[in-house]
């Protein structure tokens, strides 16, 4: 049976991560692993809801190597915790702060720092078929559903990455604005760590001040992982950004003029990761050099009819993709947005995804999004609804800019401002958010 270590550093004395009250070597994380391990609660499921990305680190090590599996739903909810309980009956969360448990048996991460770190001679092997983790999709096209992770498809799917980004022969330090528990933060703010020996800052700044402040505490050079959400924020809010080698997207598409901007604003590439939850992080590209994607190494693609399978590398089996899929040759591809997306009216087609696109490229549009009701007018044609986020622009002048970019059938009837769309903390617009917001403003309203 093979193994793979639990992290690739060779050097215990290491720094693995930066805190508020200083750096944290990798002999110290063994170590407060260990002890958090030993007061866990009996259980086989550990839901992990650590908002500190070291915390969330020691306990996913500590449920890791006592023989738990980490539990990490895209949301935290009372009904998804209600769900999760019965389907995991034994669950224990593990928090570090005031979180509602909604009765679930629940640790508060303890303190762990005293622990004797010099005592850690050697860093654990896990077995490869291990089942590390079940992560859950964010439900924007319906429930979310499970998809379980072995820890050897974990370890490759770090190193992957690494090797794309050239981090594994010059690792740098990371920042993230998104949750460790989404699968793209789990992927790019953890396992990328863990395997391509790349420190990281352990808070989860939100705010633009914020993820000033976490740049500036986190040494040169520096990889901020972020959404096109929290990106434009940023830029928007006229601060000064610490000095930054590499900028990370995921999530939803990142436009031409948001990608640019932010190349000019820190001199640094803007990259962005392709991937899902059941795959994986798939495919790279830097989005001011176009549409195409790169494969990271490892995984293939291959198309039956109008569908896409992902295999090999760190893809668990073979997973048909949602998106509609361009192969160019065996390593590069184009997107054409969602099946999920494909809109059909009065027999002329598009995607939400263009439409979004389209929409986001108006100067003066800070977000935007197109909404399909499921509901049909009296004369059997669905209208689209358009949210969006414009402070400084009117209806006409908005509708004028949009006649010029999309086909009239696909003009929203209604157009409707908004303060802000309502995003989860990843960025992502859940379906049944905007079908919340639709009831809200154009049903009911």
């Amino acid at each position: 049976m093979s193994h793979s270590p639990l992290l690739s550093a060779t050097d215990l004395d290491a720094v693995f991560a930066w805190l508020p009250g200083g750096p944290r070597r990798v002999r110290d994380f063994l170590a407060e692993a260990e002890a958090l391990a030993a007061q866990l609660p009996p259980s086989r499921h550990l839901l992990n809801v650590c908002q500190d990305r070291y915390r969330f680190a020691v306990g996913f090590a500590a449920g890791l190597t006592s023989g738990r599996v980490s539990l990490q739903p895209a949301s935290q909810s009372a009904e998804t915790l209600h769900r999760l309980q019965a389907e995991f009956p034994d669950i224990v969360c593990l928090h570090d702060g005031h979180f509602d448990s909604h009765g679930l048996p629940s640790i508060v991460f303890p303190d762990t720092a005293a622990v004797h770190s010099e005592k850690v001679e050697k860093i654990p092997q896990i077995a490869d078929d291990t089942l590390a983790a079940i992560l859950f999709t964010s439900g924007s096209t319906g429930l979310p559903q499970p998809h379980r992770k072995t820890w050897g498809k974990l370890v490759r799917s770090g190193r992957a990455e690494a090797q794309r980004f050239g981090l594994d022969h010059r690792p740098h330090h990371i920042v993230g604005t998104v949750p460790v528990q989404h699968s793209y933060g789990f992927e790019s703010t953890f396992l990328l760590p863990l395997h391509g020996n790349c420190p990281f800052w352990s808070g989860k700044p939100f705010y633009p001040q914020d993820i000033v402040a976490a740049l500036a505490a986190a040494p040169e050079p520096r990889l901020l992982v972020t959404t096109p959400f929290h990106l434009s924020a940023l830029l928007a809010s006229g601060l000064e950004l610490p000095p930054v080698d590499m900028l990370l997207s995921a999530t939803a598409p990142l436009s031409n003029a948001l990608a640019a901007q932010a190349e000019e604003r820190t001199g640094a590439p803007m990259m962005e990761i392709y991937g899902s939850t059941e795959t994986g992080q798939l495919a790279s590209r830097r989005t001011t050099d176009g549409a195409i994607w790169t494969l990271l190494p490892g995984p293939h693609l291959e198309q039956e009819d109008d569908t896409t399978y992902a295999q090999d590398g760190h893809v668990e089996g073979r997973v048909p993709l949602s998106d509609l899929i361009e192969i160019l040759d065996d390593r590069r591809f184009v997107l054409h947005g969602r099946h999920a997306d494909l809109i059909n009216i009065a027999g002329k087609r598009t995607s939400l995804a263009y439409l979004n696109h389209q929409l986001g490229e108006i100067p003066g549009v800070v977000d935007g999004a197109f909404f399909l009701p499921d509901d049909e007018t009296p004369d059997g044609i669905t209208r689209l609804t358009a949210f969006v986020v414009a402070p400084a622009l009117d209806s006409r002048s908005l509708m004028a800019a949009l006649r010029e970019r999309v086909d009239a059938i696909f003009l929203p009837r209604p157009l409707v401002f908004v303060d802000q769309l309502p995003r989860n903390t990843t960025g992502k617009l859940p379906r049944n958010n905007l079908q919340a917001l639709y009831a809200e403003k154009v049903k009911h309203g």
